[in-house]
Protein backbone atom coordinates (compact mmCIF):
# COMPACT_ATOMS: atom_id res chain seq x y z
CA UNK A 1 0.00 0.00 0.00
CA UNK A 2 1.08 3.25 -1.42
CA UNK A 3 2.28 5.90 1.60
CA UNK A 4 -0.97 8.45 0.22
CA UNK A 5 -3.03 5.62 0.74
CA UNK A 6 -1.81 5.00 3.98
CA UNK A 7 -2.63 8.23 4.69
CA UNK A 8 -6.34 8.02 3.69
CA UNK A 9 -7.28 4.50 5.46
CA UNK A 10 -6.28 5.87 8.72
CA UNK A 11 -7.65 8.98 8.38
CA UNK A 12 -11.43 7.59 7.61
CA UNK A 13 -10.29 5.27 10.07
CA UNK A 14 -9.81 7.73 12.62
CA UNK A 15 -13.15 10.09 11.40
CA UNK A 16 -15.31 6.45 11.55
CA UNK A 17 -13.76 5.77 15.01
CA UNK A 18 -14.72 9.46 16.33
CA UNK A 19 -17.74 9.64 14.83
CA UNK A 20 -18.79 6.13 16.87
CA UNK A 21 -17.46 7.73 20.04
CA UNK A 22 -20.12 10.41 19.49
CA UNK A 23 -22.20 7.68 18.57
CA UNK A 24 -21.79 6.00 22.22
CA UNK A 25 -22.46 9.33 23.51
CA UNK A 26 -25.10 10.17 21.53
CA UNK A 27 -26.89 6.86 22.82
CA UNK A 28 -26.14 6.89 26.35
CA UNK A 29 -28.53 10.29 26.30
CA UNK A 30 -31.15 8.92 24.37
CA UNK A 31 -31.01 5.84 26.31
CA UNK A 32 -30.15 3.55 23.50
CA UNK A 33 -27.94 0.89 23.16
CA UNK A 34 -24.85 2.64 21.59
CA UNK A 35 -24.53 -0.74 19.59
CA UNK A 36 -26.84 0.12 16.82
CA UNK A 37 -25.49 3.48 16.68
CA UNK A 38 -22.45 1.75 15.78
CA UNK A 39 -23.68 -0.38 13.45
CA UNK A 40 -25.58 2.65 11.60
CA UNK A 41 -22.59 4.09 11.28
CA UNK A 42 -21.56 1.01 9.57
CA UNK A 43 -24.17 1.66 7.85
CA UNK A 44 -23.59 5.13 6.55
CA UNK A 45 -20.06 4.70 5.40
CA UNK A 46 -21.00 1.62 3.42
CA UNK A 47 -21.42 1.45 -0.65
CA UNK A 48 -24.85 2.64 -0.69
CA UNK A 49 -24.33 5.92 0.67
CA UNK A 50 -20.41 7.11 1.92
CA UNK A 51 -19.08 4.51 -0.43
CA UNK A 52 -17.01 2.11 1.60
CA UNK A 53 -16.65 -1.42 -0.11
CA UNK A 54 -16.75 -4.33 2.12
CA UNK A 55 -18.24 -7.86 1.80
CA UNK A 56 -15.48 -10.34 2.48
CA UNK A 57 -17.85 -12.29 4.65
CA UNK A 58 -14.56 -14.57 5.66
CA UNK A 59 -12.49 -11.56 6.78
CA UNK A 60 -15.77 -10.51 9.28
CA UNK A 61 -15.69 -13.78 10.55
CA UNK A 62 -12.65 -13.74 11.42
CA UNK A 63 -12.15 -10.34 12.59
CA UNK A 64 -15.36 -10.93 14.34
CA UNK A 65 -14.21 -13.62 16.05
CA UNK A 66 -10.83 -11.75 17.27
CA UNK A 67 -13.32 -9.07 18.72
CA UNK A 68 -15.49 -11.45 20.61
CA UNK A 69 -12.63 -12.59 22.28
CA UNK A 70 -11.37 -9.41 23.41
CA UNK A 71 -14.80 -8.14 24.65
CA UNK A 72 -15.36 -11.34 26.47
CA UNK A 73 -12.01 -10.99 28.09
CA UNK A 74 -12.52 -7.40 29.19
CA UNK A 75 -16.10 -9.41 30.20
CA UNK A 76 -14.27 -11.68 32.78
CA UNK A 77 -12.17 -8.78 33.82
CA UNK A 78 -14.84 -6.64 34.95
CA UNK A 79 -17.28 -9.94 36.47
CA UNK A 80 -17.50 -9.94 40.00
CA UNK A 81 -16.20 -14.35 41.03
CA UNK A 82 -19.02 -14.07 44.03
CA UNK A 83 -21.72 -13.06 41.47
CA UNK A 84 -21.00 -15.96 39.59
CA UNK A 85 -20.10 -18.53 41.37
CA UNK A 86 -23.49 -19.01 42.55
CA UNK A 87 -25.13 -19.00 39.17
CA UNK A 88 -22.93 -21.21 37.56
CA UNK A 89 -24.88 -24.82 37.26
CA UNK A 90 -27.52 -22.25 35.77
CA UNK A 91 -26.00 -20.40 33.38
CA UNK A 92 -24.45 -23.84 31.99
CA UNK A 93 -27.53 -25.22 31.56
CA UNK A 94 -29.16 -22.19 29.63
CA UNK A 95 -25.97 -21.68 28.39
CA UNK A 96 -26.45 -25.82 26.93
CA UNK A 97 -29.96 -27.27 27.20
CA UNK A 98 -31.42 -23.71 26.91
CA UNK A 99 -29.95 -22.81 23.61
CA UNK A 100 -31.25 -26.31 22.52
CA UNK A 101 -34.62 -25.54 23.10
CA UNK A 102 -34.05 -22.14 21.66
CA UNK A 103 -32.98 -23.44 18.43
CA UNK A 104 -35.33 -25.90 18.06
CA UNK A 105 -38.46 -23.54 18.97
CA UNK A 106 -37.39 -20.72 16.93
CA UNK A 107 -36.44 -22.99 13.99
CA UNK A 108 -40.11 -24.74 13.93
CA UNK A 109 -41.33 -20.91 14.11
CA UNK A 110 -39.38 -20.20 10.76
CA UNK A 111 -40.32 -23.35 9.19
CA UNK A 112 -43.97 -23.48 9.88
CA UNK A 113 -44.25 -19.37 9.45
CA UNK A 114 -41.85 -18.53 6.49
CA UNK A 115 -42.10 -21.68 4.55
CA UNK A 116 -38.49 -22.56 5.07
CA UNK A 117 -37.02 -25.91 5.09
CA UNK A 118 -36.16 -27.70 7.80
CA UNK A 119 -32.53 -27.45 7.37
CA UNK A 120 -32.45 -23.92 6.92
CA UNK A 121 -35.42 -22.99 9.53
CA UNK A 122 -32.69 -24.76 11.93
CA UNK A 123 -29.48 -23.06 11.03
CA UNK A 124 -31.33 -19.62 11.16
CA UNK A 125 -32.23 -20.58 14.99
CA UNK A 126 -29.11 -22.01 15.68
CA UNK A 127 -27.89 -18.44 14.44
CA UNK A 128 -30.02 -16.28 16.55
CA UNK A 129 -30.03 -18.20 19.70
CA UNK A 130 -27.01 -17.34 21.28
CA UNK A 131 -27.00 -14.13 23.84
CA UNK A 132 -24.46 -11.62 22.91
CA UNK A 133 -21.62 -10.89 25.60
CA UNK A 134 -21.08 -7.22 24.08
CA UNK A 135 -24.56 -6.69 24.04
CA UNK A 136 -25.37 -7.84 27.79
CA UNK A 137 -22.47 -6.14 29.86
CA UNK A 138 -22.62 -3.16 27.61
CA UNK A 139 -26.34 -3.07 28.46
CA UNK A 140 -26.68 -4.59 32.09
CA UNK A 141 -23.81 -2.19 33.26
CA UNK A 142 -25.43 0.98 31.74
CA UNK A 143 -29.07 0.57 33.75
CA UNK A 144 -29.58 3.16 35.97
CA UNK A 145 -31.17 0.96 38.37
CA UNK A 146 -28.66 -1.88 40.24
CA UNK A 147 -29.96 -5.08 39.36
CA UNK A 148 -29.43 -8.39 42.13
CA UNK A 149 -25.76 -9.24 41.69
CA UNK A 150 -27.13 -13.09 40.92
CA UNK A 151 -29.02 -11.85 38.37
CA UNK A 152 -26.32 -10.34 36.75
CA UNK A 153 -24.23 -12.79 37.13
CA UNK A 154 -26.81 -15.43 35.79
CA UNK A 155 -27.04 -13.20 32.53
CA UNK A 156 -23.19 -12.34 32.12
CA UNK A 157 -21.91 -16.05 32.96
CA UNK A 158 -24.59 -17.47 30.28
CA UNK A 159 -23.40 -14.98 27.61
CA UNK A 160 -19.93 -15.72 28.20
CA UNK A 161 -20.34 -19.86 28.03
CA UNK A 162 -23.15 -19.82 25.11
CA UNK A 163 -21.30 -19.06 22.19
CA UNK A 164 -19.52 -22.29 22.16
CA UNK A 165 -22.44 -24.70 22.15
CA UNK A 166 -24.12 -21.99 19.18
CA UNK A 167 -21.09 -22.38 16.93
CA UNK A 168 -21.05 -26.04 16.64
CA UNK A 169 -24.97 -25.98 15.92
CA UNK A 170 -24.63 -22.95 13.47
CA UNK A 171 -20.91 -25.32 11.75
CA UNK A 172 -22.95 -28.40 11.62
CA UNK A 173 -26.07 -26.92 10.08
CA UNK A 174 -24.44 -24.94 6.95
CA UNK A 175 -22.76 -28.55 5.85
CA UNK A 176 -24.90 -30.27 3.70
CA UNK A 177 -27.89 -32.12 4.79
CA UNK A 178 -26.77 -35.48 3.84
CA UNK A 179 -23.08 -34.76 6.19
CA UNK A 180 -25.17 -33.79 9.50
CA UNK A 181 -23.87 -35.57 12.13
CA UNK A 182 -25.15 -37.52 14.25
CA UNK A 183 -27.45 -36.01 17.73
CA UNK A 184 -24.24 -37.95 19.93
CA UNK A 185 -21.48 -36.67 17.77
CA UNK A 186 -22.90 -32.85 18.30
CA UNK A 187 -23.19 -33.96 22.41
CA UNK A 188 -19.91 -34.84 22.23
CA UNK A 189 -18.37 -32.23 20.44
CA UNK A 190 -20.31 -30.13 22.51
CA UNK A 191 -18.96 -31.08 25.80
CA UNK A 192 -15.28 -31.08 24.31
CA UNK A 193 -15.34 -27.77 23.33
CA UNK A 194 -16.84 -26.84 26.88
CA UNK A 195 -14.23 -28.73 28.94
CA UNK A 196 -11.17 -28.43 27.09
CA UNK A 197 -11.67 -24.80 26.25
CA UNK A 198 -13.01 -24.05 30.16
CA UNK A 199 -9.85 -26.03 31.40
CA UNK A 200 -7.32 -24.03 29.17
CA UNK A 201 -8.97 -20.92 30.43
CA UNK A 202 -8.65 -21.43 33.61
CA UNK A 203 -5.03 -22.80 33.20
CA UNK A 204 -3.82 -19.39 31.73
CA UNK A 205 -5.47 -17.51 33.90
CA UNK A 206 -3.59 -19.06 36.75
CA UNK A 207 -0.28 -18.84 34.86
CA UNK A 208 -1.08 -15.07 34.18
CA UNK A 209 -1.86 -14.67 38.03
CA UNK A 210 1.74 -16.34 38.81
CA UNK A 211 3.59 -14.41 36.55
CA UNK A 212 2.21 -10.99 37.08
CA UNK A 213 2.49 -11.05 40.83
CA UNK A 214 6.40 -12.39 40.62
CA UNK A 215 7.69 -10.56 37.60
CA UNK A 216 8.44 -6.78 38.10
CA UNK A 217 8.04 -4.98 34.51
CA UNK A 218 9.62 -1.29 33.85
CA UNK A 219 6.42 0.39 33.42
CA UNK A 220 3.33 0.66 35.22
CA UNK A 221 1.55 0.25 31.66
CA UNK A 222 2.84 -3.40 30.66
CA UNK A 223 0.49 -4.43 33.49
CA UNK A 224 -2.58 -3.99 31.92
CA UNK A 225 -1.19 -5.19 28.44
CA UNK A 226 0.06 -8.28 29.57
CA UNK A 227 -3.27 -9.12 31.59
CA UNK A 228 -5.19 -8.34 28.19
CA UNK A 229 -2.62 -10.52 26.30
CA UNK A 230 -3.26 -13.57 28.76
CA UNK A 231 -6.64 -13.55 27.59
CA UNK A 232 -5.46 -13.07 23.57
CA UNK A 233 -3.49 -16.37 24.74
CA UNK A 234 -6.40 -18.50 26.21
CA UNK A 235 -8.52 -17.84 23.27
CA UNK A 236 -6.20 -18.67 20.81
CA UNK A 237 -4.81 -21.62 22.45
CA UNK A 238 -8.20 -22.70 23.05
CA UNK A 239 -8.89 -22.58 18.86
CA UNK A 240 -5.51 -24.01 17.88
CA UNK A 241 -6.87 -27.41 19.54
CA UNK A 242 -10.84 -26.84 18.33
CA UNK A 243 -11.81 -26.47 21.39
CA UNK A 244 -14.16 -22.91 22.28
CA UNK A 245 -11.78 -20.22 22.45
CA UNK A 246 -14.51 -18.02 23.36
CA UNK A 247 -15.36 -19.83 26.91
CA UNK A 248 -11.02 -20.07 27.14
CA UNK A 249 -11.21 -15.99 26.60
CA UNK A 250 -13.91 -15.19 29.15
CA UNK A 251 -12.63 -17.40 31.91
CA UNK A 252 -9.15 -16.42 32.07
CA UNK A 253 -10.32 -13.07 32.04
CA UNK A 254 -12.25 -14.04 35.25
CA UNK A 255 -9.72 -15.37 36.95
CA UNK A 256 -7.35 -12.38 36.43
CA UNK A 257 -10.01 -9.85 36.82
CA UNK A 258 -10.76 -11.36 40.50
CA UNK A 259 -7.07 -12.11 41.91
CA UNK A 260 -4.93 -9.50 43.93
CA UNK A 261 -2.87 -8.16 40.99
CA UNK A 262 -0.81 -4.79 40.44
CA UNK A 263 -2.51 -1.85 39.18
CA UNK A 264 -5.63 -3.24 38.86
CA UNK A 265 -7.54 -0.11 38.48
CA UNK A 266 -4.72 0.82 35.44
CA UNK A 267 -5.85 -2.65 33.41
CA UNK A 268 -9.32 -2.46 34.09
CA UNK A 269 -9.47 0.69 32.61
CA UNK A 270 -7.00 -0.17 29.86
CA UNK A 271 -9.00 -3.70 29.23
CA UNK A 272 -12.50 -1.11 28.93
CA UNK A 273 -11.08 0.81 26.42
CA UNK A 274 -9.78 -1.92 24.40
CA UNK A 275 -13.44 -3.39 24.76
CA UNK A 276 -14.75 -0.70 23.29
CA UNK A 277 -12.54 -0.44 20.74
CA UNK A 278 -13.31 -3.96 19.76
CA UNK A 279 -17.12 -3.21 19.82
CA UNK A 280 -16.96 0.00 17.93
CA UNK A 281 -14.88 -1.93 14.96
CA UNK A 282 -17.08 -5.33 15.26
CA UNK A 283 -19.72 -3.56 14.85
CA UNK A 284 -19.29 -0.75 12.76
CA UNK A 285 -17.31 -3.75 10.32
CA UNK A 286 -21.22 -5.50 10.54
CA UNK A 287 -22.51 -2.46 9.55
CA UNK A 288 -20.55 -2.46 6.37
CA UNK A 289 -20.96 -5.89 5.35
CA UNK A 290 -24.43 -5.69 4.63
CA UNK A 291 -26.53 -4.16 1.72
CA UNK A 292 -29.49 -1.14 3.19
CA UNK A 293 -31.28 -1.87 0.03
CA UNK A 294 -31.92 -5.55 0.15
CA UNK A 295 -33.19 -5.14 3.83
CA UNK A 296 -36.36 -3.93 2.94
CA UNK A 297 -37.44 -7.88 1.95
CA UNK A 298 -36.21 -9.43 5.40
CA UNK A 299 -38.10 -6.45 7.57
CA UNK A 300 -41.27 -9.49 7.70
CA UNK A 301 -39.23 -12.65 8.07
CA UNK A 302 -36.97 -10.73 10.81
CA UNK A 303 -40.46 -9.57 12.44
CA UNK A 304 -41.74 -12.72 12.42
CA UNK A 305 -39.03 -15.35 13.69
CA UNK A 306 -37.86 -12.43 16.83
CA UNK A 307 -41.80 -12.37 17.67
CA UNK A 308 -41.27 -16.20 18.21
CA UNK A 309 -37.54 -15.86 19.78
CA UNK A 310 -38.84 -13.22 22.18
CA UNK A 311 -41.94 -14.13 23.17
CA UNK A 312 -42.05 -18.40 22.91
CA UNK A 313 -38.36 -19.76 22.32
CA UNK A 314 -36.88 -17.67 25.06
CA UNK A 315 -39.54 -17.55 27.41
CA UNK A 316 -39.72 -21.84 27.23
CA UNK A 317 -36.11 -22.61 27.39
CA UNK A 318 -35.33 -20.07 30.29
CA UNK A 319 -38.47 -21.74 31.99
CA UNK A 320 -37.61 -25.49 31.39
CA UNK A 321 -34.22 -24.38 32.22
CA UNK A 322 -34.66 -22.43 35.48
CA UNK A 323 -37.51 -24.47 37.38
CA UNK A 324 -35.00 -27.48 38.94
CA UNK A 325 -33.16 -24.33 40.61
CA UNK A 326 -36.17 -22.76 42.14
CA UNK A 327 -35.47 -19.86 40.38
CA UNK A 328 -38.75 -17.11 41.44
CA UNK A 329 -41.23 -16.08 37.93
CA UNK A 330 -40.25 -12.47 38.49
CA UNK A 331 -36.24 -13.43 38.04
CA UNK A 332 -36.99 -15.76 35.03
CA UNK A 333 -39.68 -12.88 33.29
CA UNK A 334 -36.58 -10.76 33.48
CA UNK A 335 -33.77 -13.03 32.45
CA UNK A 336 -36.14 -13.99 29.57
CA UNK A 337 -37.02 -10.35 28.35
CA UNK A 338 -33.06 -9.70 28.93
CA UNK A 339 -31.32 -12.13 25.92
CA UNK A 340 -30.13 -9.64 23.94
CA UNK A 341 -28.81 -10.12 20.73
CA UNK A 342 -25.93 -8.24 19.02
CA UNK A 343 -22.56 -8.89 17.18
CA UNK A 344 -22.43 -12.67 17.98
CA UNK A 345 -25.81 -13.75 15.43
CA UNK A 346 -24.28 -10.95 12.59
CA UNK A 347 -20.99 -12.76 13.26
CA UNK A 348 -22.58 -16.50 13.06
CA UNK A 349 -24.60 -15.13 9.96
CA UNK A 350 -21.30 -14.85 7.98
CA UNK A 351 -20.58 -18.99 8.65
CA UNK A 352 -22.82 -20.23 6.06
CA UNK A 353 -22.04 -17.56 3.54
CA UNK A 354 -18.40 -18.58 3.83
CA UNK A 355 -20.00 -21.86 3.17
CA UNK A 356 -21.53 -21.43 0.87
CA UNK A 357 -25.01 -22.42 2.02
CA UNK A 358 -28.26 -21.81 -0.71
CA UNK A 359 -29.99 -18.59 1.02
CA UNK A 360 -27.18 -17.32 3.04
CA UNK A 361 -27.22 -13.99 1.96
CA UNK A 362 -30.68 -13.42 2.58
CA UNK A 363 -30.27 -15.14 6.41
CA UNK A 364 -27.61 -12.59 7.32
CA UNK A 365 -30.71 -9.50 6.17
CA UNK A 366 -33.04 -11.39 8.19
CA UNK A 367 -30.46 -11.58 11.14
CA UNK A 368 -29.36 -8.23 10.80
CA UNK A 369 -32.71 -6.78 10.98
CA UNK A 370 -34.18 -8.92 13.94
CA UNK A 371 -30.93 -7.96 16.10
CA UNK A 372 -31.87 -4.21 15.35
CA UNK A 373 -35.59 -3.94 15.85
CA UNK A 374 -35.49 -6.44 19.02
CA UNK A 375 -32.41 -4.68 20.83
CA UNK A 376 -34.45 -1.19 20.09
CA UNK A 377 -37.22 -3.27 21.78
CA UNK A 378 -35.85 -5.07 24.66
CA UNK A 379 -32.63 -2.63 25.23
CA UNK A 380 -34.27 0.36 26.40
CA UNK A 381 -37.16 -1.41 27.96
CA UNK A 382 -35.21 -3.12 30.58
CA UNK A 383 -35.32 -0.79 33.19
CA UNK A 384 -38.67 -0.13 32.94
CA UNK A 385 -39.10 -4.18 33.04
CA UNK A 386 -37.28 -4.38 35.87
CA UNK A 387 -39.22 -2.26 38.01
CA UNK A 388 -42.86 -3.95 36.68
CA UNK A 389 -41.10 -7.17 37.80
CA UNK A 390 -39.83 -5.35 41.33
CA UNK A 391 -36.06 -6.67 40.05
CA UNK A 392 -34.67 -3.66 40.47
CA UNK A 393 -36.46 -0.73 42.81
CA UNK A 394 -35.53 2.94 43.04
CA UNK A 395 -32.94 4.06 45.69
CA UNK A 396 -30.96 0.34 45.19
CA UNK A 397 -27.36 0.90 46.58
CA UNK A 398 -24.45 -0.46 43.88
CA UNK A 399 -21.68 -2.21 45.91
CA UNK A 400 -18.75 -0.26 46.43
CA UNK A 401 -15.69 -0.13 43.88
CA UNK A 402 -11.95 -0.44 46.08
CA UNK A 403 -8.92 -0.71 43.38
CA UNK A 404 -5.38 -0.79 44.55
CA UNK A 405 -1.93 -0.16 43.38
CA UNK A 406 1.32 -1.72 45.60
CA UNK A 407 4.09 0.40 47.15
CA UNK A 408 6.30 -2.00 46.91
CA UNK A 409 9.15 -0.29 49.36
CA UNK A 410 6.58 0.04 52.28
CA UNK A 411 4.89 -3.37 51.65
CA UNK A 412 2.13 -2.08 51.57
CA UNK A 413 -1.28 -0.95 49.57
CA UNK A 414 -3.00 2.41 48.23
CA UNK A 415 -6.74 1.71 47.83
CA UNK A 416 -9.44 3.85 46.53
CA UNK A 417 -13.14 3.91 47.54
CA UNK A 418 -15.85 5.75 45.97
CA UNK A 419 -18.76 5.55 47.86
CA UNK A 420 -21.58 5.37 45.43
CA UNK A 421 -25.28 6.86 46.03
CA UNK A 422 -27.52 4.24 48.58
CA UNK A 423 -24.17 2.83 49.89
CA UNK A 424 -24.86 2.83 53.97
CA UNK A 425 -21.06 4.40 53.78
CA UNK A 426 -23.08 7.68 54.13
CA UNK A 427 -23.17 8.83 57.73
CA UNK A 428 -20.31 6.93 58.78
CA UNK A 429 -17.89 8.52 61.08
CA UNK A 430 -14.39 7.38 60.03
CA UNK A 431 -13.93 6.15 64.14
CA UNK A 432 -17.05 3.91 63.32
CA UNK A 433 -15.60 1.84 60.34
CA UNK A 434 -13.33 0.27 62.74
CA UNK A 435 -10.67 -0.69 60.07
CA UNK A 436 -7.95 -3.63 61.06
CA UNK A 437 -4.87 -1.69 61.92
CA UNK A 438 -2.74 -0.92 60.56
CA UNK A 439 -5.18 0.71 58.01
CA UNK A 440 -6.27 4.09 57.71
CA UNK A 441 -7.62 6.98 55.60
CA UNK A 442 -5.47 9.34 54.45
CA UNK A 443 -6.96 11.57 52.19
CA UNK A 444 -10.70 12.85 51.07
CA UNK A 445 -12.15 14.30 48.63
CA UNK A 446 -15.27 15.78 48.44
CA UNK A 447 -16.84 17.94 45.84
CA UNK A 448 -14.14 18.70 44.21
CA UNK A 449 -12.19 19.46 47.61
CA UNK A 450 -9.18 17.68 49.38
CA UNK A 451 -9.53 16.99 52.92
CA UNK A 452 -7.10 15.32 55.53
CA UNK A 453 -10.27 13.22 57.66
CA UNK A 454 -10.34 12.74 61.47
CA UNK A 455 -11.88 10.25 63.59
CA UNK A 456 -15.20 12.15 63.68
CA UNK A 457 -15.40 12.98 60.23
CA UNK A 458 -18.42 12.03 58.69
CA UNK A 459 -18.64 10.23 54.79
CA UNK A 460 -21.11 10.96 52.51
CA UNK A 461 -22.29 9.72 49.20
CA UNK A 462 -19.66 10.43 46.19
CA UNK A 463 -16.96 10.82 48.46
CA UNK A 464 -13.78 9.44 46.89
CA UNK A 465 -11.16 7.99 49.99
CA UNK A 466 -7.31 7.03 49.76
CA UNK A 467 -6.28 4.73 52.05
CA UNK A 468 -2.73 2.83 52.93
CA UNK A 469 -3.00 -0.74 54.35
CA UNK A 470 -0.40 -3.67 54.63
CA UNK A 471 -0.83 -6.23 52.13
CA UNK A 472 -1.70 -8.36 55.34
CA UNK A 473 -4.33 -6.64 56.09
CA UNK A 474 -5.73 -5.66 52.75
CA UNK A 475 -8.52 -8.20 52.14
CA UNK A 476 -9.74 -7.45 55.85
CA UNK A 477 -9.95 -3.47 54.98
CA UNK A 478 -11.89 -4.51 51.88
CA UNK A 479 -14.28 -6.89 53.26
CA UNK A 480 -14.98 -4.63 56.38
CA UNK A 481 -15.37 -1.20 53.92
CA UNK A 482 -17.81 -3.86 51.50
CA UNK A 483 -19.69 -5.18 54.95
CA UNK A 484 -20.36 -1.37 56.81
CA UNK A 485 -21.47 -0.46 52.72
CA UNK A 486 -24.08 -3.10 52.65
CA UNK A 487 -25.53 -3.26 56.32
CA UNK A 488 -24.65 0.05 57.89
CA UNK A 489 -25.31 0.23 61.57
CA UNK A 490 -25.80 -3.33 61.66
CA UNK A 491 -22.17 -3.94 60.31
CA UNK A 492 -21.00 -1.30 62.68
CA UNK A 493 -22.34 -2.72 65.90
CA UNK A 494 -20.75 -6.56 65.37
CA UNK A 495 -17.50 -4.80 64.69
CA UNK A 496 -17.79 -2.82 67.85
CA UNK A 497 -18.78 -6.31 69.53
CA UNK A 498 -15.33 -7.97 67.60
CA UNK A 499 -17.78 -10.41 65.53
CA UNK A 500 -18.29 -11.03 61.77
CA UNK A 501 -20.57 -10.29 59.65
CA UNK A 502 -22.66 -13.51 58.12
CA UNK A 503 -21.20 -13.92 54.74
CA UNK A 504 -18.66 -10.97 55.21
CA UNK A 505 -16.08 -13.95 53.78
Amino acid sequence: MALPQLYLVLLVGGIVLMASIAAARAAHRLGLPSLLLFLAVGVIAGEDVIGIEFDDAQLAQSLGAAGLAVILVEGGLSTHWPDVRRMLAPAGVLATAGVAVSVAVTGAGAHYLLGMDWHLALLLGAIVSSTDAAAVFAVLRSLPLPLPRKTTGLLEAESGFNDAPTIILVLVFSTAAADLPGPAAILGNVLYQLVVGGLLGLAVGRIGVAALRHIALPATGLYPLATVGFGIIAFAAGGFVNASGIIAAYLAGLVLGNSRLPHRAATRSFAEGTGWLAQIGLFVMLGLLVDPSELSAAVLPALAVGLVLLLIARPVSVTACLLPFRTPWREQAFVSWAGLRGAVPIVLATFPIVANVDGSGHLLNIVFVLVVVFTLVQGPTLPAVARLLHIARPGAMREIQVESAPLDVLDADLLTVTIPPGSHLHGVAVFELRLPPPAVITLLVRDGTTHVPGPDTVLASGDELLLVTTQVTRQATERRLRAVGRRGKLARWLGEHGRSEPGAE
